[in-house]
């Protein structure tokens, strides 16, 4: 299950960035006083008061504006808002209401989602700067200061409230978000895995302009695919509805239990498939490589271990991916990609029990201890699993400072050698801890 989504939405340099940045404890959106900086949607996670969230940041809303730049950031938005669970409606609190606001309001009151009002840039409470916002017809506003931290406590309890009241009915399927550049074969596979032709398929690019979810059941297990447009290249992305299909892509591998990227054999691993799976990487989700259109190549006794040395070659940044050779057009293997989708699913929630984990690191770490550091060398005190999907580690150290990042990666390939997390990326994070 994915993370409940915050959306911060307003009108351009009401402090909208200021607050992402506050929460999720760096600088990720650039702030500065002109209109229109955050042009894209920015996602990072955060934690209140034990519950873990995705916070997405959007460029300024203009209903009223017909500049190219201002369409864009409004479709982004309307995403945003369209896949939240709460949305935050940030209005400035020194220059007051403004007719952009009852605009922005009223596009808010159509989506039926939550809306909390908040008041930016309330430096010192004063009734009087606060009250006229009522009139936006949203309930009670919050009073807050992004850039010096007041009041974001009160806002962030009431979001945590509203995931409380609005769990719904739980969807125990897995989510499966089929990604990859246009015609590589998605629909073909989406129609094979569900046995019937539900997205038009054509030799056309781009025929899935959405993403679409369809729940169906294999072998007794529950799943909902998502198939999604293709992913073009920035440049090549040349009118606001394909741009909004893209950004819909990227909601549903936000949303995805486990990514398929589906890969065209008969032109390789391109660089903008390679990005693509870099952001499914990035995204912490487990995810299989599909090499499509396998009956289209051509082949000897080696074929697919030559496949398979290229993949390595250039996926180095995350080489404990699944890959399975497919042919939607004949159902050639396509009966191992869901196989492969369970195994990656189950490797991303297994848990190490605490003595074991213990015991590898300590062993390995006496085996082949960290190099120093002005004198001074790493000290493993203690391991814990605290999460899965993605699984996370956390390393008690004397000195975070001190892991380096090659012995980091040294204890992630001795982890993975011991355990099966094939498909799935992992984390290791250090805690300082002064030793007994």
């Amino acid at each position: 299950m994915s993370n409940p989504l915050i959306a911060i939405v307003g009108r351009p340099n009401v402090g909208k960035s200021t607050f992402f940045n506050k929460v999720v404890g760096r600088k990720i959106s650039i702030t500065e006083d002109t209109p229109g900086v955050t042009r894209d949607r920015l996602y990072a996670d955060a934690e209140w008061r034990g519950r873990i969230f995705s916070l997405v940041d959007t460029g300024g809303i203009e209903l009223k504006s017909d500049d190219i730049m201002w369409r864009h950031i409004k479709k982004q938005a309307e995403v945003a808002i369209d896949t939240a669970n709460v949305i935050l409606f940030f209005v400035d609190g020194r220059e007051g209401l403004t007719t952009s606001d009852y605009d922005v309001a009223d596009m808010l009151r159509k989506s039926k989602k939550p809306v909390i009002l908040v008041v930016n840039k309330i430096d010192e409470y004063s009734e009087e700067k606060v009250f006229e916002f009522y009139s936006l017809g949203l309930g009670e506003p919050y009073p807050v200061s992004s850039e010096h931290g007041k009041g974001i406590g009160d806002v962030l309890d009431e979001c945590v409230s509203y995931f409380e009241k609005n769990t719904g009915e739980e969807d125990d399927s897995l989510k499966i978000a089929v990604v990859g550049k246009p015609n590589a074969g998605k629909s073909s596979i989406v129609n094979r895995l569900l046995g019937f032709e539900r997205s038009i398929v054509t030799d056309i690019a781009g025929t899935t302009r959405d993403a679409i979810d369809t729940k169906f059941t294999y072998d007794g297990r529950n799943y909902t695919i998502i198939d999604t447009a293709g992913i073009r290249k920035k440049a090549k992305v040349e009118d606001d509805i394909e741009y909004y299909s893209v950004m819909r892509a990227f909601d549903a591998v936000r949303r995805a239990d486990v990514c398929l990227l589906i890969v065209d054999s008969t032109e390789g691993l391109t660089e903008q498939d390679t990005k693509i799976i870099g952001y499914v990487h990035e995204q912490g989700k487990p995810s299989v490589v599909v090499m499509n259109k396998w009956d289209l190549i051509e082949k000897d006794t080696n074929t697919i271990n030559k496949f398979e040395d290229k993949l390595k070659e250039d996926l180095k940044f995350m080489d404990y991916y699944r890959s399975v050779y497919v042919s939607a057009k004949t159902g050639q293997r396509a009966e191992k990609i869901l196989k492969e989708v369970d195994i990656a699913y189950s490797n991303a929630h297994m848990r190490i029990p605490t003595g074991t984990l213990n015991d590898l690191i300590l062993d390995t770490v006496r085996a082949n201890e960290p190099p120093s550091y002005n004198g001074r060398r790493l000290k493993v005190y203690y391991s814990s699993q605290v999460s899965v999907a993605p699984p996370v580690f956390v390393l008690f150290v004397n000195s975070s400072d001190l892991m380096h990042f090659s012995y980091e990666r040294f204890l992630e390939n001795t982890i993975r050698k011991a355990f099966d997390f094939s498909g799935t990326p992992i984390k290791i994070v250090t805690r300082e801890k002064k030793a007994d």
